[in-house]
């Protein structure tokens, strides 16, 4: 149903699977079946997760929800379970990012890796921070994806939904840049990606290959490898284009957000940033957690 109906991505799949395989494995050892959990059941299970990040609770909620709705539209079972169960409640938690010199920096740090490497990656992290990419949408872009005469970036989403999203010259010239060395890195054999790779199954460079390469791009950049993911900087392409006055609603269309609300988080960064510049660098503010000068 979710790939038929919902046309979810695999790796939306796979995490939906993940939680619904803890919930069968906690009720297994009450001899029972997922499908055959009771209201009080399932609040011992989230009761169990206790221990676990409210995020992480209300996500094997929403599963368990999505679960017992599909067995009730199937006529599989009469009543849903989870109908009377409250997710944990949510605080309100930034998105990391890094500054615009932060990824300046991580960029430049670039010209260390020599050859068709360096190129791909210098293509790979320029694309990510000027269209504000996923991870996934990034490395399995295909051959033409770019529109060097429009300067657009063409790109396949969550859902299979397509957005075309504008670049800045420096994401252009990189991925110039890149095709002669890939079409040289390939030989006579044909790949349909922008990004091939003739180790991985996918055809591509991997997600998690990708993630490596950052990590250790960062480290020669000065920045702490937790800091650094490609999602991270998906959220510095967000936040500096509201910090730079973009407004919302095109933030959303390139981001590819199905929902505002979900792009609003932008603006509460943005928002404390300010508040933060003004506590610290006006004159008349007074510094939180410092006395008044006599």
């Amino acid at each position: 149903m979710m790939l038929a109906e919902r046309n979810a991505a695999g790796n939306t799949r796979a995490a939906y699977r993940r939680d619904l395989e803890d919930a069968e494995r906690f009720l297994a050892a009450r001899e029972l079946g997922l499908d055959q959990a009771s209201e009080d059941e399932v609040r011992a299970y989230i009761v169990s997760l206790r221990r676990a990040a409210p995020r992480t609770q209300a996500r094997r909620l929403s599963a368990l929800r999505q679960y017992f709705r599909f067995l009730c539209s199937e006529n599989l079972r009469l009543e849903d379970p989870t109908r009377n169960i409250d997710a944990p409640r949510l605080g309100r938690v930034l998105p990391k990012y890094l500054s615009e010199k932060e990824v300046f920096a991580l960029i430049n740090s670039i010209r260390l890796v020599p050859g068709a490497e360096g190129a791909r990656l210098r293509a790979l992290l320029e694309l990510l921070y000027a269209a504000g990419l996923r991870v996934s949408e990034l490395v399995g872009l295909p051959m033409g994806a770019v529109l060097f005469d429009r300067g657009l970036v063409q790109v396949k989403g969550k859902g299979g939904k397509e957005r075309m999203v504008p670049l800045g010259d420096p994401a252009v010239a990189a991925v110039a840049a890149w095709l002669p060395l890939r079409k040289e890195s390939l030989g006579k054999r044909p790949s349909p990606f922008l990004f091939p790779s003739l180790r991985s199954k996918t055809g591509h460079v991997t997600r998690q290959r990708f993630f490596q390469i950052l990590k250790e791009i960062g480290l020669q950049a000065g920045l702490a490898p937790e800091r650094l993911s490609p999602h991270v900087l998906r959220h510095a392409f967000a936040t500096h284009l509201i910090e730079h006055g973009a407004d919302l609603r095109s933030v959303q269309m390139m981001l590819g957000h199905a929902d505002i609300a979900t792009t609003q988080i932008y603006t509460h960064v943005a928002s404390d940033r300010l508040m933060k510049t003004v506590l610290e660098h006006h004159p008349l503010a007074e510094k939180r957690g410092r006395k008044k000068k006599k």
